[in-house]
């Protein structure tokens, strides 16, 4: 059985933040940290080289399939800010109506900048998913 190639690791997130050379996107990621940081009232966590993770769990699959996760996360991807939320909580699509300009993926919600949303949406969003 294959292992899961991003684990939480030592890099400190501020590092990682500080070496983003688009200053705004890192000036939005430092949003997003803060927000995610207050929301969730959780440290920070470096998982794998490039995804910034908010408390864990560990899941274990009936096909024995095991690991650990982050239960809400980011990553300033070059393309955008993707944002790593648990979907399947009852206000999830009535937030998602409020939040603004964004696309999502599978587990992710895909923004290009911060001022594209309503931040005190995205903060209950995260709030409520974790």
């Amino acid at each position: 059985m294959a292992e899961l190639k991003t684990k939480q690791t030592d890099q400190l997130v501020e590092d990682f933040l500080d070496g983003i050379l688009d200053d705004k996107k890192r000036e939005d990621s430092y949003k997003i940290l803060n927000l995610m940081k207050n929301a969730t009232g959780k440290e920070p966590k470096m998982w794998g080289d490039s995804i910034i993770g908010f408390g864990s769990y560990h899941y274990c699959y009936e096909s024995g399939r095991e690991g650990d996760w982050f239960l809400t996360g980011f990553s300033p991807r070059k393309q955008n800010l993707t944002l790593y939320i648990m979907a399947g909580f009852t206000q999830y699509d009535a937030l998602l109506q409020k939040l603004g300009k964004f696309s999502t993926g599978k587990a992710c919600l895909y923004i290009k900048k911060i001022e594209d949303i309503d931040v005190p949406t995205l903060e209950e969003l995260v709030r409520q998913s974790g």
